[in-house]
């Protein structure tokens, strides 16, 4: 099984953007999507092409803002939106989808803003959704996937040292948030199986910063500890273009034992 994600900035954009001749390059069984800026009806209209997915939304109450989806071949057992607390859940931030063997959670992490003015809400979104995790993995084997909005070590952003506690994405708060999840027994994929490689997922549009590769890996696939022998391999696809990021695609052989 192949499991792709993808902040997509904007359905709408993507779309002219040869995005689903990105699709199929992908070849996946299952594609989170961040960064929707879309209403349902929105979505559903946009993505009617994709006759092979069933299509699963998560619009903020805001229009033109956040959101997500899930696209899955097979349709899961069952679907469920947002973390059951209403400060969290206006915006469109979660989809969880339920496969036999797993969960397949959708997340778009918020973004501590210029000048860090959501970096409290930002700490009590992590610590709520390390929770609402645990809780899911309780039942049955997480991966958690999408935009989380932190470069986790100095190796996951190209100028480190000058935005350090400065920029949003790379505060010692966010750091330890994605610490917390680590510590509790989640695995960055990607890393785990590249250790030492250095390789980004997000490019600002300004100063020519994706031809420059001066980037940053904000897309994750977080894996139960205990799961992780079931990954095959996690593949960083910053060919794809279309967006300020790139998608992140996990294999996953379901019958490894």
């Amino acid at each position: 099984m192949n499991i792709a994600t993808w902040n997509v900035n904007g359905i709408r954009a993507i779309l002219k953007k040869e995005f689903m001749n990105s699709v199929e390059e992908l070849s996946a069984d299952i594609i989170c999507l961040q960064e929707t800026k879309a209403q349902t009806d929105e979505v559903e209209k946009a993505l009617a092409g994709l006759s092979s997915f069933n299509i699963y939304s998560n619009a903020a109450d805001q229009k033109g803002y956040s959101g997500t989806v899930i696209l899955s071949k097979t349709k899961p057992l069952n679907v469920t939106y947002d973390m059951g607390i209403e400060e969290h859940d206006r915006e469109g931030r979660i989809i969880c989808a339920e496969y036999p063997d797993f969960y397949v959670v959708n997340v778009y992490v918020p973004n501590s803003g210029r000048g860090l003015v959501r970096l409290d809400y930002r700490q009590k979104w992590d610590a709520d959704f390390l929770s609402y995790l645990k809780n899911l993995n309780k039942t049955k084997p997480v991966i958690a996937c999408g935009d989380f909005n932190v470069a986790h070590r100095a190796i996951d952003l190209k100028n480190d040292k000058s935005n350090y506690n400065k920029t949003a994405g790379y505060t010692q708060i966010e750091i330890d948030g994605m610490d917390n999840f680590l510590n509790e027994g989640f695995v960055d994929s990607f890393r785990e199986l590249y250790p030492d490689e250095v390789a980004y997922t997000y490019w600002s549009y300004r100063f020519n910063s994706r031809a420059k590769n001066t980037g940053w890996r904000l897309d994750y696939f977080l894996i139960p500890h205990n799961f992780f022998d079931h990954i095959k391999d996690v593949k960083i696809h910053n060919d794809i273009m279309g967006s300020d990021h790139c998608p992140v695609s996990l294999q996953l052989n379901t019958k490894k034992t």
